[in-house]
């Protein structure tokens, strides 16, 4: 299977004569990848999740889940798992009987539920609070069992809705961890507006603004990591892309004298490569230093630079 999921001329508005909410969208994620879902608020990255699990119906187009066609929910229990945005528990259960609960509706006998509630309980740091009452619970625990009941079995494909609102640093990390684990195993697709999470742990992302597709591919070719450095010089008084450009013609370079960050642009990834060391013999002829070297933008500027 080279997809997990398939997404071709999407179309959602809430009223038949409202504003396209997801207007002639298509996308896809491989399988097995971390793919990161970003976009400003009201973007549609929930519409687009909630079609996706079934919460909604389209207008028009199509949505192919795990080659199983659009969502069913016999045809793919217990293959996807899914946490809505701000979801809640009731907080009359205790942690175990919940999740064992989420886990037979995925169709789970007894036995098996119970050691997938333990495990899906451990990866999330929550056992030790099996037994307690779910409204006892911070927020931050309290989301992590919700993460866990995404979790829960062996999925194939799960879409997280912002699964680290209202962690702390320690929890963020802690749930990270949890999510890398799961790469290779299935696929995740994960919406988050902290994109320093995004990127660090996701392989693939798709870009959404007002409904419409703006970007999608890996993580390197969206931050161009294979084809732009960013050098931090100290002052100097030589035109220094004239310099660079004579012995580099092919690559593009341009000076930010207020930052001091001297940008590269390379036409492939062997040609970044082999011409550092052109660039550091120049700047050390001119006596000029490298105070940092950063390859590739970070998710942050190359989003900004999108939307």
């Amino acid at each position: 299977m080279r997809n997990a999921l398939q997404v071709e001329g999407l179309n959602k508005r809430y009223t038949r004569a409202g504003p396209w909410v997801i207007q002639n969208f298509s996308c896809h994620v491989p399988y097995g990848s971390i793919c990161g879902i970003i976009g400003p608020n009201g973007a549609g990255k929930t519409t687009l999740y909630s079609l996706i699990s079934g919460f909604l119906r389209p207008n028009s187009g199509s949505i192919n889940i795990l080659g199983e066609g659009s969502f069913d929910p016999w045809k793919l229990r217990g293959k996807m798992g899914v946490l809505p945005q701000d979801a809640e528990i009731d907080g009359r259960h205790t942690c175990f009987d919940f999740l064992q609960y989420m886990a037979v509706l995925q169709g789970m006998s007894s036995q098996q539920a119970k050691r997938a509630t333990n495990q899906a309980l451990g990866a999330v740091n929550l056992l030790e609070r099996a037994q307690d009452k779910v409204f006892n619970l911070s927020h931050g625990m309290r989301r992590r069992v919700a993460t866990a009941s995404a979790l829960l079995g062996k999925p194939q494909l799960v879409l997280l809705d912002e699964p680290m609102a209202g962690l702390d640093p320690v929890q963020a990390s802690s749930l990270r961890d949890v999510l890398l684990q799961f790469r290779g195993k299935g696929t995740l697709l994960v919406s988050s507006h902290n994109l320093s999470e995004l990127e660090r742990i996701c392989d693939w992302l798709i870009i959404i603004e007002n409904g419409q597709l703006v970007q999608q591919g890996t993580v390197k070719d969206i931050m161009k990591g294979e084809t732009q450095v960013q050098w931090t010089i100290s002052d100097h008084s030589v035109d220094i892309c004239a310099l660079i450009s004579a012995k580099l013609p092919n690559h593009i370079f341009s000076y930010d004298k207020k930052q001091r960050i001297l940008k590269q642009e390379a036409p492939s990834h062997n040609t970044l490569d082999s011409s550092s060391l052109v660039i550091g013999k120049i700047l050390s002829d001119n006596n000029i230093a490298i105070q940092a070297c950063h390859r590739g933008m970070t998710l942050e500027s190359s989003v900004l630079e999108k939307l």
